[in-house]
């Protein structure tokens, strides 16, 4: 008789290198705003996708690309070092 066991330690096994760097998590913590705004702008499209959009729903969906090209903006410009201008 064979006993069935689980690899326990293939399935856990969490080495170091596998964990993310301060660098990549400073990374994904600076463009969380574009990321938040790109959920809005998805939620937005998700609620008029089986429908023909009312007007609020097209103020909210306009409102929504707004904030996901400002939120670029605002990324880049920081990525880049600017503190402003023309972007």
């Amino acid at each position: 008789m064979e006993h069935i066991v689980t690899v326990q330690a293939a399935v856990t096994a969490f080495e170091p290198w596998m964990e993310p760097t301060d660098a990549e998590l400073d990374a994904i913590e600076a463009e969380m705003p574009v990321i938040r705004a790109e959920m809005e702008l998805l939620d937005a499209q998700i609620i008029v996708i089986d429908r023909t959009p009312c007007e609020l729903d097209e103020r909210r969906l306009r409102r929504a690309r707004r904030r996901v090209l400002a939120a670029h903006r605002a990324y880049v410009n920081g990525a880049n070092g600017e503190t402003g201008g023309v972007a």
